[in-house]
């Protein structure tokens, strides 16, 4: 430390590029400090440092990682501090630029598995990101000393030195219970379990907060299960929704949308206090909507789209410029390649010709003209041949109680079973429209990306850059992927542009399908951590999350250079 105050000393009022001077390591009374990367200018992007705390310092306890599920909601528990203590910090730094400021990759609602804090038995790792001082493009030495000698103390004073074991328990033992209903959903052939008393609804459009006041859920008795779960004496009970097809039905604004949203983020656990901390869902369900105007390379939309004018082929689909339903019949496509069990729909982003056609429509245009088959008359194949399950919302065609295996309708945010009120309304008013079916479902393509469809050339290096939640930079060209509901962290959009860099640099793509390789991704991933990708891995890799294959498909998908084979 006093090795660090007199380089800063030194090299005070010197041109801004001799910070690189000080990469290096620092021990503190409490901790080493890594100064791993140091911007090379106020303005750039922030300088990089990592703080090892041993545990000698800090004890960490052996059962934190007697399980994966358990690491990640220790690292996450001790993330949360620290990001509350870089909020709050409260010493001032003067300068031009960045100068001063400290940015840490704080946890949202979903407890992700990201690399802003690492565990080991033997020490915590947190990284940071901070803006060295400066006046004008000159080194601020004495604001650069408060920095690094007083502020960034000061936030592990106010964290990993505070925390107490007990809130890093109280994490642990809610991940034992996720685990506990993950295993009891399995067993059990469940595709979702919404506890009794979860708060459904957000605190507005753009807050993934609890709502203050909203009506807590209560399961229908038909639906109700009891589930015993570690550390609680008293078993959970809940509304259980079965592998099948389930619609969710019910008036405007009475929480149709909010259900299925709550349900599709069950895919991720979720912090104490969320309100779905036991809404959990099947890993491998994905959200299906339209998505007009996206591009479309070499999908087989055939199940749900054929005989096109001018014989264009749809066994090897793709466009610049994708409809509504195009787009949506290659959604369900591209998630049932990736291996998708389960589909979330909801009509509201859905395209209604893709949906259904009813009988009057179908009497007008007739079979040989249209080349789309409504997703009403392939979702039954879909569970009984693929073992594809679906939970739809539906308030606007009763004709999908044919197909409905369970139907569940929403009145003011409460749920009532009316499964058999719904197959008695088909008894006295039958269907109408005509079935528009085949033998089976249709053949799901097993495409391959060719190495060229990532073209990540910028001048004279490779370069791609997340933008945010929804945008990557990939060389010269964007990827939107704005409708990838599922995706929810701007750090896991980070990996995601690691990861495309990390296949064109290797070679990844060369021999392997689309699906091997998001497996090859993901075991990667699982076997090495998620820094495995990062260009800082064996430095600092602070502010990446952990994706699921199925959001990594879902951009590479997208990509406007794809170059796609059937293998």
């Amino acid at each position: 430390m006093q090795n660090l105050i007199q380089q800063l000393k030194r090299i005070d009022n010197k041109g801004y590029k001799a910070y690189k001077d000080l990469q290096g390591k620092y021990s503190f009374p409490e901790f080493d400090l890594f100064l791993d990367y140091v911007q090379g200018d106020p303005f750039a992007a922030p300088s990089r440092l990592r703080i090892i705390v041993p545990n000698q310092k800090r004890a960490i306890k052996a059962d934190w990682l007697q399980t994966p599920a358990r690491k990640v909601a220790a690292q996450d528990a001790i993330a949360r501090s620290v990001g509350k203590a870089v909020a709050k910090n409260g010493i001032s730094i003067k300068g031009s630029g960045k100068s001063g400021n400290v940015s840490f990759d704080r946890p949202g609602q979903e407890v992700l598995e990201r690399s802003a804090v690492q565990l080991t038995h033997e020490t915590i790792t947190i990284c940071l990101s901070v803006g060295l001082p400066a006046n004008g493009r000159k080194i601020n030495g004495r604001e650069a000393e408060k920095l690094l000698t007083k502020a960034i103390p000061d936030i592990m004073k106010n964290s990993v030195f505070t925390i107490t074991d007990d809130s890093i328990l109280e994490a642990i033992q809610l991940a034992d219970q996720q685990e506990a209903i993950r295993e009891q959903m399995r067993q059990n052939n469940w595709v979702a379990f919404l506890a009794n008393g979860s708060i459904l609804p957000r605190e507005s459009g753009i807050s993934n907060r609890p709502m203050k006041g909203a009506v807590p859920f209560q399961s229908p008795a038909e639906s109700e299960v009891e589930i015993s779960i570690p550390h609680s004496e008293k078993p959970l009970r809940g509304m259980a929704i079965k592998k099948g097809i389930t619609l969710i039905v019910g008036g405007g604004y009475h929480g149709k949308s909010t259900m299925l949203q709550a349900i599709e983020r069950g895919v991720y656990y979720h912090t104490h206090g969320d309100g779905r901390e036991y809404v959990l869902t099947d890993p491998d369900a994905v959200k299906i909507r339209a998505e007009d105007g996206r591009k479309v390379t070499g999908v087989n939309i055939s199940p749900f789209i054929n005989n096109l004018p001018h014989k264009q082929q749809t066994t090897f689909f793709s466009t610049e410029n994708a409809s509504g339903s195009t787009s949506q019949a290659a959604n369900v496509m591209e998630a049932l390649e990736i291996g998708a069990t389960t589909l979330l729909i909801d009509e509201d982003t859905s395209a209604t010709n893709f949906m259904i056609r009813d009988h009057r429509m179908q009497r007008l245009v007739s079979k040989d003209q249209e080349p789309i088959t409504p997703f009403i008359d392939k979702i039954k194949q879909m569970e009984e041949q693929l073992g594809v399950s679906t939970i739809l919302v539906m308030g606007g065609s009763g004709d999908y109680f044919a197909v409905a295996d369970n139907v569940i309708m929403l009145e003011s945010y409460k749920p009532e079973d009316v499964t058999n009120k719904a197959k008695q309304i088909m008894v006295d008013a039958p269907l109408e429209r005509e079935l528009n079916t085949t033998e089976t479902f249709g053949d799901i393509a097993n495409r391959s990306f060719q190495p060229q469809s990532l073209q990540t050339q910028k001048g004279k290096r490779a370069k791609v850059q997340a933008k945010g939640l929804n945008t990557i930079l990939m060389g010269k060209n964007e990827i939107q992927f704005s409708d990838t509901e599922q995706l929810v962290d701007s750090s896991q959009t980070r990996l995601i542009a690691d990861i495309i860099l990390y296949l064109d640099q290797k070679n990844v793509l060369t021999g392997k399908s689309l699906n091997e390789t998001v497996n090859y991704i993901e075991q990667q991933l699982n076997e090495k951590g998620i820094a495995a990708f990062s260009p800082f891995k064996n430095q600092h890799p602070g502010d990446v999350a952990k994706p699921r294959k199925y959001e990594i498909a879902a951009v590479l998908n997208r990509l406007r250079t794809a170059d796609v084979k059937h293998k």
